[in-house]
């Protein structure tokens, strides 16, 4: 099948969205599929505001389209809601080409957490964004109810899963640190929370690894704590390995695939008892969720490792794959027509 992707985040980008896109893409193509990714390398971009480190493109609809018309696919997924995604809508509603859509960030949240932005806008902004797509892809069922609380239609369960042969148990002396270790991995920046894990007590060593817009501010306030910046591949799962409980405090996350990869490096989780944390952990097994995050992360470090890497050995990628696949949006499925606006076009016309 030819697949054609669609999204706003990719490479350089570090984030799970990412992640996942760039790993389901690997796997359809291992499956045989052809796949078309279009992202913002592929145009003249423009940095996010409050967040340049992430580029949008400018004004992309027209090299979309000749992209689009030279790859014909066979499906058409669009991943993300801002400038290259609404192109991409734009163009299927154009050629009446039924897509899927996927809902990966509780954008509401961050908007708010940034600018004085009602939450009814920015929701009714996006149920009309993924309301004209055949199915919309969640990653929960929490989130899933959470949407259709708000009248969202049409969802349905994309899954994520873990590379459990990067992501495994390892030597716990490649830190050289004061213990217990309580790592945090992902963006640093306002919305996911971090000041809520710097800021609590703790007897060892608190380590951020990864990078964002907060970090100068949070390692000026915290002196305490070890930033490391960004790490990859087997750097990476080294660090998480060799971490004794993994603190995950951001309260607006769709899933946080983090936390499968710190179980399956046998590193048992705290986190709050939020949409993500309390559909990906095991409570009082493979991590312990509570308001309380400083008694969440003591509690979890009382945990078996070996229960941790168990339970993520049972989320594959090639499920999530498979999923996604079976969510996809047959050939041109047909549209709703919008008849108001033809006959807006028509009375115009007229003049």
């Amino acid at each position: 099948m030819k697949i054609a992707i669609v999204t706003d985040a990719w490479l350089p980008q570090t984030n799970g969205v990412v992640k996942t896109l760039v790993t389901t893409v690997q796997r359809l193509r291992d499956l045989g599929h052809d796949v078309c990714v279009i992202e913002p390398s592929q145009f003249r971009t423009f940095p996010c505001p409050t967040y340049p480190e992430i580029r949008l493109a400018w004004f992309p609809y027209r090299h979309v389209d000749v992209l689009l018309r030279e790859f014909a696919p066979d499906a058409m997924h669009i991943a993300t809601e801002a400038t290259l995604g609404a192109a991409g809508r734009k163009w299927c509603r154009r050629h009446r080409f039924g897509f899927t859509t996927s809902y990966h960030t509780q954008f509401p949240e961050y908007a708010a957490s940034r600018f004085p932005i009602p939450l009814s806008w920015s929701y009714a902004h996006l149920r009309r964004f993924h309301g004209a797509a055949v199915r919309t892809m969640v990653a929960t069922p929490p989130l899933q109810q959470q949407l259709e609380a708000r009248r969202f239609q049409h969802l349905v369960r994309w899954t994520r899963g873990v590379d459990i042969e990067l992501f495994r148990p390892r030597e716990k002396d490649f830190l050289q640190l004061p213990r217990p270790i309580a790592v945090y991995v992902g963006r640093v920046a306002v919305e996911k929370n971090i000041d809520a894990f710097l800021s609590m007590p703790w007897r060892g060593t608190k380590l951020i690894v990864g990078d964002g817009p907060a970090r100068t501010g949070l390692e000026s306030r915290f002196a305490d704590a070890v930033f490391v910046g960004y790490r990859f591949g087997e750097e990476l799962a080294r660090y998480v390995a060799a971490a004794d409980v993994f603190v995950f405090p951001s309260r607006t996350d769709t899933f946080g695939l983090v936390l499968l990869e710190a179980m399956a490096c046998g590193v048992p989780v705290a986190a709050f008892p939020v949409t993500g944390p309390i559909d990906v952990v095991a409570n009082g097994v493979t991590g312990v969720l509570s308001e309380d995050l400083r008694g969440a992360a003591l509690a979890a470090l009382t945990l078996d490792p070996a229960q941790c890497r168990d339970y993520a050995l049972h989320h594959t990628w090639e499920a999530a794959t498979q999923q996604f696949l079976r969510n996809l949006a047959p050939q041109r499925e047909a549209m709703p027509v919008r008849k108001r606006n033809f006959t807006q076009r028509s009375q115009r016309s007229q003049r």
